[in-house]
C-alpha cells in the first residue's frame, strides 16, 4: 500500500520484518516503528506522537560528507535498543511512531533537493497535525528547508530555534549558497525565523570566524558557549532559553547538529572538533528540550556514517539522541 504523500517522499530505504500477530508488545524500536506505506490504516496514521522522515542529502556540505547514508544507517541501529528508558522509567512502545521514509533527492540539482524538503515537510505538518515531526539528515542545510515547510504549513505561527551546535551556521549566502554553514542565515534573511528567536548552545573553540559572531549580534542571536553553559550547567541552560524562547513563539524547532559533540565521543561526524559536548551532556540538554510543551519538531545533522568506526558509536549516539528526545516529551 502506497503512503498519502507520494511523490513527495519515498518508502523507508530499509525496513525491519514486524513482530508475529499477537506477539505481547513491541521490546525493540525496529519493532515499534512502523512503516508509514505498511500502515493498515493511513487515515488512523495522523493520529500517530511520533513521525521519522529521512533527509538523505550531504552534497551541500562545506565538509566532505556522507550524511546522507545516515537515515538508513539510524534505521539499521533500532535493533540494538529497546523501548523502555531505564533511567526515565518510561516506555516509548505506550505511543505510536511512523516512519514516513525518505524525501527523494536529485542526483546533482541541490536546489531541487531543498525544494523536495521543503514540500515533504509541508505536508507531514499539514496532515500530522498533533505529531512531533523528526527529521533525520543529512546535512545541516536540511533545517532551513524543514522550517520552512513547518512555516508554509503553519504560517499564522511564529516560530524558534534551539540549536546544539559548534557553530554559528550564519555564512552569507552569496558566498556559501544554502549550504550546511548558512541554514540560519537562510531562515533570517527569507523572513522564517527572527535572529533574535534563535538559541544556539555549544559554541567553542576556534570554529568560527568573528564576523560571523558580529552578524549574529546584529541580528539579535541568543548564543551561549559551551564554557558559559558548564558552568550554569547543561540543562538549567537549555531549560533558562526555553522559557525565554517560549515566551515569544508559538512553535520551536530543535535542531541538533551532532559537530557539537567532542571529536572523542563522535568520531563520525564530518566538521568534529576538540573541546565539544560529552555525550552526557548532550543527551542532558535534548532530554530538557524534549520535556518542553512547545517543541514539536525537531532534527539530527551532520552525523557521517562513513567517517564512524567499525561498531558504529556515533550512529549510535544519533540513535539514542532520538529517542531521549521521544523519552522528553512522554515526560511532559
Amino acid at each position: 500500500m502506497k503512503s498519502f504523500l507520494y511523490p513527495k517522499l519515498n518508502p523507508p530505504s530499509f525496513t525491519w520484518v514486524r513482530p508475529e500477530a499477537g506477539r505481547s508488545s513491541a521490546a525493540k524500536v525496529h519493532e515499534w516503528i512502523e512503516p508509514l506505506s505498511a500502515a493498515s490504516d493511513p487515515e488512523k496514521s495522523k493520529e500517530a506522537d511520533f513521525v521519522v522522515v529521512g533527509v538523505p542529502l550531504s552534497r551541500s556540505s562545506i565538509s566532505a560528507s556522507g550524511a546522507s547514508e545516515f537515515p538508513d544507517s539510524f534505521r539499521r541501529s533500532w535493533k540494538g535498543f529497546t523501548t523502555y528508558n531505564l533511567d526515565e522509567d518510561v516506555d516509548l512502545a505506550e505511543m505510536t511512531a511512523v516512519d514516513a521514509g525518505d524525501v527523494p533527492m536529485h542526483v546533482t540539482d541541490i536546489r531541487r533537493c531543498h525544494d523536495n524538503i521543503i514540500a515533504a515537510s509541508a505536508e507531514l505538518h499539514r496532515h500530522f497535525r498533533g505529531s512531533k515531526i523528526c527529521a533525520i539528515g543529512g546535512d545541516h542545510s536540511i533545517t532551513a528547508m524543514m522550517v520552512k515547510g513547518l512555516k508554509q504549513a503553519r504560517p499564522q505561527e511564529r516560530i524558534g530555534i534551539i540549536q546544539f551546535d559548534t557553530h554559528f551556521d550564519l555564512r552569507d549566502m552569496s558566498d556559501n549558497g544554502p549550504s550546511n554553514g548558512t541554514p540560519m542565515r537562510n531562515l533570517i534573511e527569507s523572513g522564517v525565523v527572527r535572529g533574535s528567536d534563535m538559541y544556539n548552545i555549544g559554541l567553542h573553540g576556534f570554529f568560527n570566524t568573528k564576523d560571523l559572531k558580529q552578524y549574529a549580534d546584529e541580528q539579535g542571536v541568543n548564543y551561549i558557549t559551551l564554557g558559559k553553559a558548564r558552568k550554569k550547567g547543561i540543562e538549567a541552560t537549555v531549560e533558562a532559553c526555553l522559557e525565554e524562547l517560549a515566551a515569544k513563539v508559538d512553535t520551536i524547532y530543535l535542531t541538533v547538529d551532532m559537530d557539537v559533540l567532542d571529536i572523542a565521543y563522535a568520531p563520525g561526524v564530518p566538521a568534529s572538533t576538540p573541546g565539544g559536548m560529552a555525550t552526557a551532556e548532550l543527551l542532558q540538554g535534548v532530554l530538557a528540550a524534549g520535556k518542553h510543551p512547545k517543541v514539536n519538531a525537531m532534527d539530527i545533522v551532520c552525523l557521517d556514517p562513513l567517517k564512524d568506526s567499525a561498531v558504529q558509536p556515533t550512529v549510535k549516539l544519533g540513535t539514542h539522541v532520538f529517542l531521549t528526545y521521544l523519552t522528553g516529551v512522554m515526560l511532559r
